[in-house]
């Protein structure tokens, strides 16, 4: 398994992706990258330690490799998410406000960007169905739970301030429906925090790719806004630990109950 992909083997029916969380930039991209690239803004800041230890016997698969190297969320084939609207690509080469984030000359060719998606892109994938046909082995059927986090205002990609839970099963179709029930219902009973359901994030390449629900894997995508648990949407990007943890008890329920879902 790659170098850049993180593994913790859980048993129950349950896997988080985390590909948005790593800061990691080989020296020959951060060679490329201007000082706004180099900053790596758009990262989902301390996700991975949001969640961390929330239900005991979680699989989780992360990568250490930063989006602006490879964005392991988009379609390999480079495919958009969202045709017609804003959004970043495979290998992005502007930041969430629409800024460039390389140097003159230095944006990637499609022979890197090749190269960079046998190298990180491949091997994170691997890595996620390996751990979702494991599971699926063990109960029948496996549950995606893709954590993901952006800043609440950012024009670029969208009009007005973000909701704090923002769930994503492309429509219903990436999951069965008691699951986007489960997860969505619990958003909305939670005081002073706002809540949607497909709204501009409606499930990035990695929830829509493998949401099979009839053939038992199931699959769904939490963006939150980060206004949420960081102290400031802006460097240093700190992690506030009294809105922590109040998110992370949320979670926590959430979670809970998505390992006591079974198909019927």
């Amino acid at each position: 398994m790659s170098e850049f992909v993180t593994i913790s083997q859980g048993d129950i029916p349950l896997v988080l992706g985390f590909p948005h969380t790593g800061t990691d930039v080989p020296v020959h991209v951060r060679d490329r990258l201007n000082e706004t690239g180099r900053a790596l803004a758009d990262t989902d800041w301390h996700i991975h330690e949001l969640y961390a230890g929330l239900v005991e016997g979680i699989t989780t698969v992360r990568t250490k490799i930063h989006r602006y190297v490879i964005d392991v969320n988009r379609d390999p084939k480079g495919e958009s998410l969202y045709p017609g609207a804003n959004t970043t690509s495979l290998c992005p080469t502007t930041d969430f406000d629409g800024n460039g984030i390389y140097r003159p000359e230095r944006q990637p060719d499609r022979g890197e960007i090749a190269r960079r998606t046998r190298a990180y892109h491949a091997p994170y994938h691997a890595a996620l169905q390996q751990e979702l046909q494991r599971i699926k082995a063990i109960h029948g059927f496996a549950v995606l739970y893709d954590c993901h986090s952006i800043r609440s205002g950012i024009p670029f990609l969208f009009d007005g301030r973000l909701p704090d839970f923002n769930v994503g099963t492309n429509r219903g179709t990436t999951c069965n429906p008691a699951i986007e029930d489960i997860v969505f219902a619990a958003c909305q009973q939670l005081d002073g925090y706002s809540s949607i359901l497909n709204g501009r994030f409606k499930g990035g390449w990695t929830t829509r790719e493998y949401g099979h629900p009839e053939e038992g894997v199931h699959t769904i995508q939490m963006e939150l806004a980060q206004s949420a648990y960081l102290a400031s949407e802006a460097p240093p990007w700190r992690y506030d630990p009294d809105k922590s943890a109040r998110l992370r008890n949320h979670l926590s329920a959430i979670l809970t109950n998505l390992t006591q879902w079974r198909p019927t």
